[in-house]
Formats: C-alpha cells, structure tokens, sequence
C-alpha cells in the first residue's frame, strides 16, 4: 500500500499541537520588513509579529516560497517513499500555488498531486485534516485529492477587521474595496468566496459585528455537522467569546471539532491586528 504525505503552506494556521499529531508538511510563506526577510512561523511567530505589527514604521509585504523551497520539501518525502498531496491558499490571494505547480512541473515523473483549495487559514486547515485523517484509514493519493475537491465548496471563513488598511495596501482587498472609507465604528464582515475576499455587509460595533456572523454562520451551517475555528489576529480572549457564543448558537451535537486559532503572519499582514473571524467546514 502506497504511503501518501501532505504538504500545506503556512497560511494554514493548523495550530502546533494539532499538526504535530498527523504527516503534514509545511512550506512557508516569507514576511518582508524593509530588506529584512523572515520565513513565517521559522523566524518569527504570531506573537512576535503583531507586536513589532503595533509599533512598526514599515508596513510588512509578504512572498510566496519559491518553487526550490517545494522541490526541498517534495524530495525528503520522495526519498522516504510518499506519495504527496500538496494542498494550498487560494491562487487569487498568493502565488503559492504557481510555485508548488512549478516544483510539481520539474519533478514531473513523481507521484504529487497540487490542488488549489480556494481558501486560506483554517479552511485550507480543515481539509488538510480531512485528507489526514483519510490517510491514516488508509486512502490512497487519487482518493486523497478527490476527498480535497470535495470539501473545496464544504469550507469557509467569515471575518471582521479593525480596519481596511492592511487588505487595501496588500492588493489583498478584492470585493471588500466597496467598503473602503467606512467610518471607525462601522465594522465590515468579509468573507472568503470563490477564492477572494468578498464584502458581506457593515454593522455598527464590534460586538454586533460578531453577532451578524453568527447569524450568518448558523444560516450556513443549518443542521449539517460542522468543524469551526475561531480565528484572531492578536485577539485571544475575542476569539475565545466568539467559540463560546458559537458553541452557544449552534446545536452541541452539530459541532464534530473546534478550535482557535492564531492568525499567522503571512495572513496578518493583510488582515492587521484586532482581526477575529470563524473558519468552517459543513458536512464533513
């Protein structure tokens, strides 16, 4: 039987303890300050991040890995006789995709399979999992990439930031540029959608803002099982009150998996701090 391996990016945000217990690989996306280049979650963690973040002059960009960074991490496993199923940010946000396409290109003869799940943070998370927890009963790597197609339109996250800026300055802002001059105590919600962030609508507060998404996010989810992750940018205990009041909202036996989790760098650079927002998978 064939051994299949995973391969995310960091913009997964899978949290440590949790990718720790499955076979998943991790290429990272790169923060740039200025000159100065730090692999994320190698050279620089969350917490580091947004507090240079808060005092910075600089704004941060952010770069995909290179495809020699994929073609190191597609060989080690190679050489250890996997399969690979390489699972990334959606190609409408990063280039990181054209990178693993250009390492899977140059290693053409080798079983490794790329697929663009359209999302990012923990909706990219969830189907790493997914396809994890498949593997270890056993599947194979068409099986694999056929269960990661599948979940694709079965993920999703809902968001509401402190400002615009970060997305507006990233080029990240897409549909969400409608929103753009929304005074300080509007909040916009925004979504992943099709790939890119999209504007879902403004409310007045953060508080009601959360409160909107969990409607949102109930009307989604219905009666379907759903796996949810409470994302923050540098907003532990919000992220904790939104779990909480998710948990609340929904039936307790609807909700298979949750978790929070840390925004990482490469994704905070568009978002900024003060970010929470929630990560869903239905269905699955």
């Amino acid at each position: 039987m064939s051994k299949v391996a995973i391969v995310i990016d960091s913009s997964a945000n899978i949290p440590d303890n949790i990718l720790a217990q499955h076979n998943i690989s991790t290429v990272p996306l790169s923060v740039i300050w200025g000159h100065e280049v730090q692999k994320d979650g190698v050279d620089t963690t969350p917490q580091e991040f947004y507090t240079r973040l808060k005092s910075s002059k600089i704004t941060p960009t952010t770069s995909q890995p290179s495809p020699a960074d994929f073609i190191k991490v597609y060989e080690k496993l190679l050489g250890q006789g996997y399969e690979i199923l390489s699972l990334h940010i959606s190609g409408k946000l990063s280039g990181t995709m054209d990178s693993a396409i250009q390492a899977r290109n140059q290693l053409s003869d080798q079983p490794i399979e790329v697929v663009d799940t359209l999302s990012a943070s923990m909706g990219l998370g969830f189907i790493a999992l997914q396809c994890a927890r498949a593997i270890e009963m056993g599947a194979g790597l068409r099986e694999c990439k056929a269960l990661a197609v599948q979940a694709i339109p079965q993920v999703g996250a809902m968001f509401v930031v402190s400002t615009l800026e970060f997305l507006h300055r990233g080029g990240r802002i897409g549909g969400a540029a409608a929103f753009l001059g929304t005074t300080l105590n509007l909040k916009p919600i925004l979504q992943l959608k099709d790939g890119r962030v999209e504007a879902v609508e403004r409310v007045r507060s953060m508080g009601k803002a959360i409160d909107r998404l969990l409607d949102l996010l109930a009307e989604k989810a219905g009666d379907k099982p759903v796996r949810l992750s409470a994302l923050h940018a540098d907003a532990h205990s919000e992220a904790e009150q939104l779990m909480e009041k998710a948990r609340q909202r929904l039936n307790p036996n609807q909700v298979r998996e949750a978790m929070l989790t840390e925004v990482s760098p490469a994704i905070g650079a568009h978002t900024g701090p003060g970010t929470v927002g929630i990560a869903y998978m239905l269905g699955m």
